[in-house]
Parts: structure tokens; sequence; C-alpha cells
């Protein structure tokens, strides 16, 4: 088999880890509503996933273990897709906010700045960022 095979499996298996967490996530309350449902749609289509990948995912049996990625950009990019997640409806419960917490720790951020980014991620999505940040972001 080319390496470049092993490479995609690699590669797919990444992205139905990172698609079964986001599923986790936002199943977190109890059930995915229909506008999380939407979100987990995107994702899927976004990362590839099959649809009897998406059915095996959205078991309660999840099989998956969190991936971790070296770069602390692609690890910043998957807490941000969790809060696409969590806001999808607009709120985060304080189930949801305890699985991003531990999820921001498992991708390799220390607690007190995993606290860090969830309170700014939560100001953001919330529209509750105070000017300075405000110009930050514009500038950027």
């Amino acid at each position: 088999m080319p390496i470049i095979d092993l490479y995609e499996h690699g590669e797919k298996r990444k992205e139905l880890a990172h698609f079964a967490t986001l599923a986790s996530l936002a199943a977190v309350d109890g059930e995915i509503n229909a506008k999380e449902k939407e979100v987990l749609d995107k994702f899927a289509f976004k990362l590839n996933i099959t649809e009897d990948e998406y059915k095996m995912v959205m078991k309660k049996e999840n099989k998956y273990p969190i991936e971790t990625p070296h770069s602390g950009e692609k690890r910043l990019k998957r807490l941000f897709d969790f809060f696409q997640i969590i806001f999808s409806d607009h709120r985060m419960d304080d189930l949801e906010r305890a699985m991003v917490e531990k999820y921001a720790i498992a991708l390799g951020f220390p607690a007190k700045r995993s606290q860090e980014i969830i309170e700014k991620s939560a100001a953001i999505f919330t529209g509750r960022i105070d000017f300075e940040d405000y110009q930050h972001l514009m500038e950027k």
C-alpha cells in the first residue's frame, strides 16, 4: 500500500474523531436540537463524513478519542468549532461549559489559559466584547 493511502486514512480518522467530539459536545445537554444538528451537518459535509459514519457517530457509544493537534492554531481552531456548536442555540449552559473546559485542557492548553480562552470566546460569541478587543479583531 502506498504511503499516501496511510496518510489519507490517518487524516480521515482524525476528521471522524473531531466530528465525534463535536457531536458529543452538541449532545451534552441531553439532545441535539435543530440548530445544533444544522451546524453538525455543515461540519459533516466539511469533514467529508459519510452518512454511515454520521449515523455511527451519533450513537451513544462514541468510540473516538480526542485528537490533540500539535499546532497551537489547530488547537484554537478546534475550540472555535466547539464554540460554533455551543452557541448555535445562542447560549452556553453549565454542562457545555464543563465539557469545553475539559476539551481545552485535553487539547493541551493549561487550565488557567483554558479559562481565559473560554471567557474571551464566550464574550465574542455572545457579542459582549469590549472596544479594545473589538478594535484588535478589526485591525487583525
